[in-house]
């Protein structure tokens, strides 16, 4: 008796439905495993973490883990990736004020976006991609992927205040990669020295470089 009351509770237990995992449980495992390698890239380097620490750290399976990145370069751009797609929307609006104004709009994605990247995961990550990129090409590919999609997005809007004014542009992309790499030349001496810089410092700098690269826009 007390056997088949045992084997009646075996059946009424929920059982876990085989097959395909379902969409919603695929993005709750690439989001467990971009936090857990994050915090595994910045505790000990990106050289120095390896696919089994993360296997390790995270509790899960070789397989499963390989299943979702094939290698630890494409996890790193995954955790590059999650981190643009949380700065796209509000790039986009620093740009887009309440009318189209091109020097406006240039020092509004400038600071928003030199102060985002002074701060938390951004800083540290970033910290790590010029430490590391040196023996790790991975990691440079990674930030220059990242660089690009700032560059579409300025470029749209130098397209939309060239028809705006009505004076003409011939070569967005290329304005636009100068305004980038300006903003990162910047950045990057702030962040190698280490160097506090208050929100007066820097919106002062950005006003000089937008106005000097703006001076020259009837050449564009």
């Amino acid at each position: 008796m007390a056997d088949m009351l045992a084997l009646q509770e075996e059946d009424a237990t929920p059982r876990r439905p085989r097959g395909r995992p379902k969409l919603d449980d695929i993005a709750a495992i690439d989001r467990m495993l971009i936090e857990v390698a994050l915090k595994e890239f910045l505790r000990n380097g990106y050289g120095a973490t390896s696919m089994a620490r993360i296997v390790k750290a995270a509790g899960i399976s070789k397989t499963t883990l390989y299943a979702r990145f094939a290698s630890k370069g494409e996890l790193f751009r995954a955790i590059i990736r999650e981190q643009v797609d949380g700065l796209a929307g509000r790039a986009e609006q620093s740009l887009h004020l309440d009318a189209v104004d091109l020097e406006a709009g240039l020092k509004s994605y400038a600071n928003h976006m030199l102060t985002m990247s002074l701060e938390g995961d951004l800083l540290e990550v970033n910290r790590l991609i010029y430490s590391e990129s040196s023996r790790f090409p991975e990691l440079g590919l990674a930030a220059a992927e990242r660089s690009q999609i700032g560059v579409r997005q300025v470029a749209e809007f130098i397209r939309e205040c060239a028809a705006a004014d009505d004076i003409p542009c011939s070569d967005p992309v290329a304005i636009a990669e100068a305004f980038i790499f300006m903003l990162r030349g910047w950045y990057v001496d702030v962040m190698l020295t280490n160097r506090p810089v208050s929100a007066a410092v820097r919106r002062k700098w950005v006003d000089r470089a937008v106005r000097s690269l703006i001076a020259g826009r009837k050449e564009w």
